[in-house]
């Protein structure tokens, strides 16, 4: 299967639980991309005691998961990415929704 996440929350748990699940994907061999939208271009910021989001990413991206940040939203945040979350396009989020069998949003 062909999974595509967004992922828009700045929650910590909520972020960190959305990688989670793409991890879990992972490992039953589906194909797992996760798209940054809006506040959720800021996940790399959200670590916390309690939930090490970009713990979860680097896992998340070590077993094969894509993670693409949405570029308009980066630029308002005066951001440019990163190597963990490139700038992306609408174009690419498009194609995650067009060519995913199911998308999830967080």
């Amino acid at each position: 299967m062909k999974l595509g996440i967004v992922l828009y929350s700045p929650d910590p748990e909520t972020a960190w639980n959305a990688f989670r699940l793409g991890s879990f994907a992972l490992g039953r061999q589906d194909q797992v991309k996760v798209f940054l939208l809006a506040k959720g271009v800021e996940c790399e910021a959200l670590d916390s005691e309690q939930f090490k989001v970009t713990e979860q990413m680097q896992g998340f991206v070590d077993q094969g998961g894509e993670i693409l940040a949405c570029g308009t939203c980066l630029k308002l945040r005066h951001s440019t990415g990163s190597e963990l979350c490139p700038l992306s396009t609408m174009q690419d989020l498009y194609e995650l929704i067009r060519d995913s069998d199911k998308v999830v949003s967080f």
